[in-house]
């Protein structure tokens, strides 16, 4: 199907062929009779995010994970080529899709600030809790958001746990932004911060990777837990109603299966015996 859709429109011939393609079950009606056609998307997002995206040590200018996996799914069927970018930061994704360099995101909180330059796609893909992981002998009593208070934390760059939490730790907590998240970990062995917020499974991913599993633990309950959702940047060309809603639609599908449990299976495994 990509070879029909060379450019972004397609002639008023191809649209009635497209038609008769869709009502054969080839291509989403609500997008096979759009206006525009986007047959490429350019998509990045957070590399520090193992297994739903990590940046592979034999191919380091693309991320792959079980996030990019059911992207795939959602949309080549669609007759849409994905092209997965490393960027090199989560700041990085965050402002080529404010500037509309980028054709999606995979995988974002919802925040004020994002949605003014994002359009999110419901269903989420999955939801995350937020832990906030310790040296192992450095554990400290905690219950509450307050508890924090008085200590360093670190995290990455421009990363968010949800708006409350958000909010809070910009008035009344330190957390320094670091590009990494093994800088991050590796800090908070050291004693230079009291701990890490980070996902929960990410967080074990990362430090078993790193060897480091044993030397860390996670303090509960999670400070958050929030979904987790495809979104378009709206200065994209390939962001249009019809293509949103033939992505939501083929998204509702694939989490009414819990595909993406399966995939997370799948490439947890991939990323903890990547060499």
């Amino acid at each position: 199907m990509t070879e029909l859709f060379s450019g972004r429109r397609t002639t008023p011939f191809l649209r009635h062929f497209v038609f008769w393609l869709a009502m054969a079950g080839s291509v989403p009606m609500a997008y096979g009779q759009s206006e525009g056609v986007c047959d490429t998307l350019v998509v990045s997002g957070n590399p520090e995010y193992p297994p739903l995206l990590w940046r592979p040590a034999d191919n380091p200018s693309t991320l792959v994970g079980a996030v990019p996996a059911l992207l795939r799914e959602i949309v080549e069927p669609l007759g849409i080529e994905v092209k997965v970018k490393d960027l090199g930061s989560w700041a990085r994704v965050l402002h080529q899709a404010r500037t509309g360099e980028l054709d999606l995101i995979a995988g974002a909180f919802i925040t004020d600030e994002r949605q003014t330059f994002l359009d999110y796609i419901q269903p989420p893909i999955t939801w995350q809790p937020t832990h906030i992981w310790v040296a192992r002998g450095r554990e400290f009593n905690y219950r509450y958001w307050s508890d924090l208070r008085g200590k360093r934390g670190a995290t990455l760059i421009n990363n968010s746990f949800g708006q409350d939490f958000d909010r809070f730790a910009e008035d009344h907590l330190s957390i320094e932004g670091i590009r990494t998240i093994e800088q991050s970990f590796r800090m908070a062995k050291l004693g230079r911060v009291d701990y890490v917020l980070y996902e929960h499974l990410q967080g074990h991913a990362k430090l078993a990777r790193l060897g480091l599993e044993d030397e860390f633990v996670d303090l509960l309950p999670p400070i958050s837990s929030e979904p987790l959702y495809f979104a378009f940047p709206r200065n994209s060309a390939c962001n249009t109603e019809a293509l949103r809603s033939a992505f939501a639609e083929r998204l509702a599908e694939a989490t009414g299966d819990r595909r993406i449990d399966r995939l997370l299976e799948e490439y947890t495994d991939r990323y903890l015996n990547e060499k």
